[in-house]
């Protein structure tokens, strides 16, 4: 479960926020001042910091400062100062993200995953807008998550580890079966059948490729009659 500090000075808003985040199955620290916040990272090292910007004690940008001198925690701020200027300065200071309030909760959480999943950008396997992460054992197109069986998961890993690459289909069993699976079998099709189906319903059109006779591979894609 990832860990997510919330330093805001609003008793309400944090609330808000904070039944928000453990909703989406967060586990969730608050402070209400700065140097509480400060002092509650060092000693829960979140996996995240949610940061209000007009803090009583310390200001949030001074905050991001402080944690981001030690530390590469994300950290996503709230602030309703919606100047150009503010957001470039805000980004120079530390941040990571803003969100102008008064925000939508799902805008947030968006912006959290997409965070979190930038942290562990080391792990990611993309082609395009694809992305998988192979410890999590997730797939997103374009920040929609893509729910996939386990073996649509490993198919997709194969092929996603060499974009491009033209995999035969007896390598492809070989790998993810252990066996090849005979010419009358038609499991390794299914699956890909399924795959595709399932990539095309997230809006992920022409990645994986049939090259007939031959096998399959994931590139780019691109709307076309025969992904």
């Amino acid at each position: 479960m990832k860990r997510i500090l919330l330093i805001e000075d609003d008793p309400e808003v944090a609330r808000l926020v904070e039944l928000e985040l453990k909703e989406a199955g967060f586990q969730v620290d608050w402070a209400g001042s700065g140097m509480e916040g400060l002092v509650k990272h060092r000693e829960k090292k979140p996996d995240l910091v949610v940061l209000d910007l007009g803090l009583p004690d310390l200001d949030g940008a001074e905050v991001a400062r402080r944690i981001r001198a030690t530390d590469d925690t994300p950290i996503l701020v709230l602030t309703a100062q919606d100047a150009v200027d503010r957001k470039v300065s805000l980004l120079s200071e530390g941040a990571d993200d803003y969100l102008v309030k008064p925000f939508h909760p799902a805008e947030l959480l968006a912006r959290i995953q997409v965070q979190l999943r930038h942290k562990e950008g080391s792990e990611v396997l993309s082609v395009g807008k694809l992305e998988l992460y192979p410890k999590r054992r997730q797939v997103f197109f374009a920040e929609q998550e893509v729910r996939l069986s386990p073996k649509e998961f490993e198919l997709l890993q194969l092929l996603m580890s060499r974009p491009g690459r033209v995999f035969p289909r007896e390598e492809i069993e070989e790998r993810i079966w252990g066996r090849p699976l005979g010419r009358e079998s038609n499991v390794l099709d299914v699956h890909v059948a399924n795959l595709r189906a399932k990539l095309r319903e997230a809006g992920a059109y022409g990645y994986l490729r049939t090259v007939r006779g031959l096998g399959y591979a994931v590139r780019p894609g691109k709307r076309e009659e025969e992904a």
